[in-house]
């Protein structure tokens, strides 16, 4: 039985928070024992400080322990497939965009398929990326005209293959006719570095991390590539702005489950959890790490999900993009 005050949470959509656990009178059958936050990536990594911002202040909440174990590895992928085979109902995925839209498509191979396996509990937070160019492109108040037609005389730097800096570069170089060559780094500090010494010209890169380099003159900021401007960026237009509408790429972060936890149970999960988020401690500090609070609900996520991989599969099928 869902209890009641979780019910009540949802049914008036209240985004005030009061922090304070369940009573022993209707304390639910579920949890009955620690949860296990499962993080892909290791300790320090961005996932990591969003399962432990979050963990802290949901145990007193759900009257259990919140541990937070790290299964670095395969851009969270064998994480991912951790939490798709669990079957104690108390094993919990914090997770990134490719684990949730993309995984199978890049990588048929992989065992556990995010649409079948997994269950979207809510999205936390969106990191909004940044269009960055390198230190010479940045002096030479290079604009979005001067990208256009360039066809292979540029390069770009991402995080990886099938990350979405890689896969927002393709899209945007799709939209304006230049085909750079791409250039993966182990991660964005390396890419900034290289954004700074022009070994490359261009990298989508998240607003946290680019802008206090672009503050301090090392680079230069052309667009944020979502709908809207960010928080982290407010004087950097998007690129529909720049007149390349119809590209929104940004890294999220989210909590999922295994399909088969039962749905009572992920609807406890999803209330408590986004009660966490919404508290102005924990926005504070997720927007602090570079995030822009989402709070996204499991049925809104589930759309997003479904519309995100259907743009991420075009993208991937026309340049054939695979990782093994």
């Amino acid at each position: 039985m869902i209890d009641r005050r979780f019910f009540l949470v949802a049914a008036t959509g209240a985004f005030a928070v009061e922090m304070r656990p369940l009573g022993a009178a209707a304390q639910p059958a579920w949890p009955n024992r620690p949860l296990r936050f499962v993080v892909g990536f290791s300790a320090g990594s961005t996932p990591d400080l969003i399962a432990r911002t979050i963990a802290e202040p949901l145990s007193p909440l759900i009257g259990q322990p919140v541990v937070v174990e790290n299964k670095p590895g395969a851009s969270g992928n064998i994480a991912a497939d951790l939490v798709a085979k669990a079957r104690d109902d108390h094993t919990v995925g914090v997770m990134i965009n490719l684990n949730l839209t993309i995984a199978h498509l890049l990588n048929p191979a992989l065992v556990f398929d995010p649409r079948r396996d997994l269950a979207p509990i809510c999205m936390v937070g969106t990191g909004p990326l940044v269009l960055a160019l390198s230190s010479r492109l940045a002096k030479e108040k290079a604009g979005i005209d001067r990208l256009r037609g360039t066809g292979s005389k540029l390069n770009y730097g991402s995080v990886g293959i099938g990350s979405m800096a890689h896969l927002g570069m393709e899209i945007l170089s799709d939209k304006v006719g230049m085909t750079p060559t791409h250039v993966p780094y182990p991660g964005n500090p390396q890419v900034l570095a290289a954004l700074a010494s022009n070994e490359i010209d261009l990298a989508l890169v998240p607003a946290g991390l680019a802008m206090p380099q672009v503050q301090g003159g090392a680079i230069g900021a052309l667009a944020v590539a979502s709908a809207r401007r960010s928080s982290l960026a407010p004087d950097v237009p998007t690129l529909t702005e720049l007149g390349i509408p119809g590209i929104e790429i940004e890294v999220w972060v989210a909590i999922a489950v295994s399909a088969t936890m039962p749905e009572p149970y992920r609807h406890k999960l999803e209330q408590v959890v986004l009660q966490v988020i919404r508290s102005p401690g924990v926005s504070q500090k997720l927007n602090q790490q570079g995030w822009d609070v989402a709070a996204m609900p499991a049925d809104a996520f589930a759309h997003r999900l479904e519309e995100e991989t259907k743009a991420l599969a075009v993208i991937i099928d026309k340049q054939n993009i695979r990782v093994n």
